[in-house]
C-alpha cells in the first residue's frame, strides 16, 4: 500500500484570524507546518503518492512542498548547510498530486474526490488537521496496514481513549473486543455520553478499499448538504464488511488542531521537545510563571 489522501480543504474558521489568509494545515507546530508532520510520517511507513484534498487559499501546501530552487542555490552559495538540511523533506521520492473539493460538503465528500486517483487500490486517509504522536513518531499506519492484511477488511480504523466528557465531540466505536486489533461493530456519530458504547473515539487514520465510494455515494447528505464519512463506514458494517479498529498506544497521542487551546498546546509540547531550544526555553517557562501571581 503506497498511496495516502490528505483533505485539507477545511476553512479552518475556529482558529480565525489566523487562518484568514493562511491554512490552518500551514501553521507552524514548533519547527514545521502541520500538514509536513503528517507527510512526514506517512513517508517513514512506506506511502510515497500522496493526494491532497485542498479548497480555496490552499495554495501554500502545494508551494511547500514543491521545490525552491532559488532558495537552495541561496542558501548553498552563503555555505548554510544547516538550513539546507532542514529542506531535507524537498529530496524525498515522494510524489505529490492536488486535487480541489470544490464544494465544502464534508469529510465524506472530500474523500469522494479521490476516487479517480486512487482507482482500484486500498489507500490511507490522514487528516490534515491532527498530528499523531509527538513530532509525529509514531507507527499507527503500519499496524493499521498489518491488520488490514492480516484481517482482509474493507477498512482499518485507528482510535484513541478519551475521558467522558470529550465522548460527544467524535466518532465513537461499538468494538468486539478488547485487543489491539477489534471487530468494529459500530460507529456513532457524536453519541451523548449516555449512548456511547465506548469511550474510543476515531483518531484521524483510515484505511479503506474502494468500497468506501460506493458507501459515500448512497449515504444522506445531513446538515448543509454534507456527507458523512461515519455514515459510509456504517453502512459497510450493515453490508457485512469487516472493519477493525486499532488502538492508539498511549505514546501515540493525538493532537487535533482544531481549536486555539488545542494549537497553543501542541505548539508548546512541541517546542519544548526542540533538541536545541527546549531546555532554555523550558527555564524560560519556568521562570515566567514563577513571577505571576495566580
Amino acid at each position: 500500500m503506497n498511496i495516502a489522501v490528505i483533505p485539507v480543504a477545511g476553512l479552518g474558521t475556529r482558529l480565525l484570524p489566523t487562518t484568514k489568509s493562511q491554512p490552518k494545515e500551514m501553521l507552524p507546530v514548533g519547527r514545521k507546518p502541520i500538514v509536513q508532520h503528517i507527510a512526514e510520517e506517512l513517508i517513514r511507513v512506506g506511502i510515497d503518492q500522496i493526494l491532497f484534498i485542498t479548497g480555496p487559499g490552499k495554495a501554500s501546501i502545494e508551494n511547500h512542498f514543491d521545490v525552491n530552487k532559488e532558495l537552495v542555490e541561496a542558501l548553498r552559495e552563503k555555505g548554510k548547510e544547516d538550513l539546507l538540511a532542514e529542506l531535507e523533506f524537498d529530496r524525498f521520492q515522494t510524489r505529490y498530486f492536488y486535487t480541489r473539493q470544490r464544494q465544502l460538503l464534508g469529510l465524506g465528500h472530500a474523500i469522494s474526490c479521490a476516487r479517480a486517483f486512487v482507482g482500484d487500490q486500498p489507500f490511507v486517509v490522514a487528516l490534515g488537521d491532527s498530528i499523531i504522536g509527538l513530532n509525529a513518531q509514531s507507527d499507527i499506519v503500519q499496524r493499521m496496514q498489518q491488520c488490514f492484511d492480516e484481517k482482509q477488511c474493507a477498512a482499518v480504523i485507528a482510535f484513541e481513549e478519551v475521558p467522558d466528557h470529550e465522548v460527544s465531540q467524535y466518532g465513537i466505536a461499538k468494538p468486539g473486543s478488547d485487543d489491539e486489533f477489534f471487530p468494529v461493530l459500530d460507529v456513532i456519530e457524536k453519541p451523548s455520553l449516555e449512548e456511547a458504547p465506548s469511550n474510543l473515539a476515531i483518531a484521524a487514520r483510515y484505511i479503506f478499499t474502494p468500497q468506501i465510494f460506493d458507501a459515500l455515494d448512497q449515504g444522506v447528505p445531513g446538515k448543509g448538504g454534507e456527507i458523512q464519512l461515519t455514515d459510509a463506514i456504517r453502512l459497510l458494517i450493515q453490508e457485512g464488511q469487516t472493519v477493525y479498529g486499532v488502538r492508539l498506544r498511549p505514546t501515540e497521542r493525538r493532537y487535533d488542531i482544531g481549536n486555539f487551546e488545542a494549537y497553543f498546546r501542541a505548539f508548546v509540547e512541541f517546542a519544548l521537545a526542540d533538541e536545541q531550544y527546549g531546555a532554555s526555553l523550558r527555564e524560560y517557562l519556568e521562570s515566567m510563571l514563577g513571577a505571576v501571581p495566580r
